[in-house]
């Protein structure tokens, strides 16, 4: 014997109301939508991650690279003449390291990305990595490592003379806004006296 039970239905201020069973396809609509926003919000947090990341690895590779010859320098000062590298025949990239000995040879190397290779390809350091060091005068050089930013912030100021201009092109790199630089200061003394 088969029992149905009528829908009962119940009057809330003079409209008729029922038991209401299951969800809409409008709700599940707008939980897709908003599912699906927070999900793009996830991929452009990743993404932008990701950038930083490469950022922050290049900017600890430069300092340690600005750290190593700023060490070779002061440890080598009777002939620190050697090492001068002006900016526009800056070490590193594009320019080649044949024609530098010694510890700066080493240090093209570096800056060419030499300490870690991938199918016979340089990919150990910063994208563009290059090097000057310059007699400011008075006992003392300015250090520069250079290298090309993944996207446009602010440039270095102009008196940091390292890559200028070598790193305009490309989302939206005019003006150095993608160059970036790391300087140090190495003084020596005058033991002579």
């Amino acid at each position: 014997m088969v029992s149905s039970r009528p829908t009962v239905f119940r009057s809330v201020g003079g409209v008729l109301a029922g038991r209401q069973n299951g969800t809409s396809l409008i709700e599940i609509l707008v939980t897709i939508v908003i599912l699906a926003i927070g999900l793009l919000g996830l991929a452009g947090l990743q993404s932008r991650l990701q950038v930083s990341e490469m950022e922050a690895y290049q900017r600890a590779q430069a300092l340690i690279l600005l750290n190593d010859m700023a060490s070779r320098v002061a440890s080598n000062r009777a002939n620190v003449a050697d090492y001068l590298v002006a900016p526009g025949s800056e070490v590193g990239v594009g320019a080649g390291c044949t024609g530098f000995v010694g510890d700066l040879g080493e240090w093209c190397s570096a800056l060419q990305g030499a300490s870690e290779t991938s199918g016979g390809s340089n990919v150990g350091v910063m994208v563009g990595g290059r090097g000057c060091i310059e007699d400011l005068g008075g006992g003392e050089y300015l250090i520069s490592v250079a290298w090309q930013g993944l996207s446009p912030i602010s440039a270095p100021p102009e008196e940091v003379a390292c890559g200028a201009g070598l790193y305009d092109g490309g989302n939206g790199c005019t003006g150095d806004l993608c160059r970036r630089v790391v300087t140090t200061i190495v003084a020596i003394a005058d033991l002579s006296s």
